[in-house]
């Protein structure tokens, strides 16, 4: 019997693609899939922008009432009951985008958004047509909570399955990049007419111009996903089915990866709690508890956001060279700690001291926002990636995180206590934390049911 040989490792371009196939990605596509991509998620979120910094003129002109809190619960309901058909949305959507494609369903889902967005800059006041307003209000605020429940989670996999394995976290990043400048769009654009016009004129007309922007920018996001390419992972997936793919039972997607499910929620709930939160609950409470003044209240968020986007690819570099885990268990561990120190530093209403707290809150939400993009789709393998992400994903924002103004608004109201939203965010901390433990670490390896994908 000879003793066996060991051969050094050859370089990967002389290795057989017979005996060890990669898909190689084009970094042209790759490039424009992560545009696309990012300009959906930033049209989503400029509309949530607008809707949670203008809430309280919305509660104003749809929901008239001599009680400013009560005004400001019924704007958030509003927005809240949009997330209640997000989970419809996901079950429609995803299982679709698994069967004809990605590029498909997610031009699709960009100009349901855009109509629905539009069509709120359309709607008269409740003093021009009663009960009616608020009626309409809710009906195009569901019709853009269904289409993004197929938004993020095929926005996140369109990236995940183009990018080769070593840049995933990178590149995943530039998907909530294009989320802060969606909000940043969103709260400029408040913020600026705010500080120009009076108030009576902003009630009036001055709330319709950032929905009514939605419109154009809806047809570009169509134009530019309409022109890309399928992913090359689903590509493959079809080649070797040769038609059509058949349909994935429900049930599968669901029960046939509970665990997998189970560790999306969990790590959905923190990452979209404490999202909510910052971005889209705190200058309401600034404004309606803390009393601040409305114009620097929303400069102060602005310019923290403006620093999350400034770190946010370097954080998703780092996931690449550290790992998801390590980054996302930073962020359950900081916000754990520091939730309760950062709000009291909020609470102290000087400029400075809102500043910096506002900036640690937002630097551990980076820990979220640079990694989940790529952690969340190395959670499912292909046939179920878009269907299964797109199902535990919208049932989790739906139930703790679009949920989050309402309930922390709803607990300051009952208590009396504005400490509400740390211990709120502590609360996800911990569950974050525990799924963080289970999960497998996905960086640099292929995803589930996929092919290796290499630069070269």
């Amino acid at each position: 019997m000879t003793a066996p040989t060991v051969t050094a490792p050859r370089p990967v371009s002389s290795v057989s693609l017979t005996t060890s196939p990669a898909t190689v990605t084009d970094p042209a596509l790759v490039r424009r899939a992560v545009k696309a991509a990012a300009l959906g998620n930033a049209m989503e979120w400029f509309d949530f922008g607008v809707y949670s910094y203008i809430a309280v003129t919305l509660g104003k002109v749809f929901f008239p009432s001599g009680n400013p809190t009560a005004q400001l619960l019924s704007a958030f309901g509003a927005f809240a009951a949009a997330f209640l058909v997000r989970p419809l949305g996901g079950m429609v959507f995803g299982p679709l985008g698994d069967r004809i494609g990605r590029q498909k369903v997610l031009a699709l889902t960009v100009i349901m958004m855009a109509v629905g967005t539009f069509a709120i800059g359309l709607i008269p006041s409740y003093a021009t047509l009663g009960v009616g307003a608020p009626i309409l209000l809710l009906a195009a605020r569901l019709v853009q909570g269904f289409s993004t429940g197929g938004e993020y989670a095929g926005a996140s996999t369109f990236i995940a399955e183009y990018a080769p394995d070593k840049r995933r976290g990178f590149l995943g990043s530039w998907l909530e990049f294009g989320t802060l400048a969606g909000y940043i769009g969103g709260a400029g654009m408040v913020t600026l007419m705010t500080a120009l016009l009076p108030s009576s004129e902003l009630t009036g007309w001055g709330w319709r111009i950032p929905f009514l922007i939605a419109g154009p920018m809806g047809i570009i996001g169509l134009y530019l996903r309409m022109r890309l390419e399928e992913t090359p992972v689903f590509a493959a997936e079809a080649e070797r089915a040769e038609s059509r793919r058949p349909k994935v039972p429900l049930r599968e997607m669901v029960t046939g990866q509970w665990k997998a499910m189970l560790l999306c929620v969990g790590l959905v709930l923190v990452f979209n709690v404490t999202d909510y939160m910052l971005l889209s609950y705190m200058p309401s409470y600034l404004t309606s508890e803390l009393k601040y003044d409305e114009t620097h209240g929303l400069l102060v968020v602005l310019a923290v956001m403006v620093l999350m986007m400034i770190v946010q690819p370097f954080a998703g570099l780092l996931t690449d060279r550290v790992g998801r885990r390590p980054v996302i268990a930073a962020g359950c561990a900081g916000f754990l700690l520091l939730s309760v120190p950062a709000l009291l530093l909020i609470r102290q209403g000087s400029l400075v001291a809102v500043a910096l707290g506002m900036a640690a809150l937002g630097l551990l939400l980076v820990c979220f926002t640079a990694a989940m993009p790529s952690a969340l789709p190395a959670l499912f393998p292909t046939r179920v990636r878009y269907g299964s992400l797109s199902i535990g994903f919208n049932v989790s924002v739906s139930l703790f995180g679009g949920t989050t103004p309402l309930v922390v608004t709803a607990l300051i109201g009952a208590t009396g206590n504005t400490m509400m939203p740390a211990y709120y965010m502590m609360a996800a901390s911990v569950i974050g934390g525990a799924a963080v433990w289970f999960m497998a670490e996905s960086a640099g390896r292929p995803l589930p049911g996929s092919a290796p994908a290499v630069e070269s």
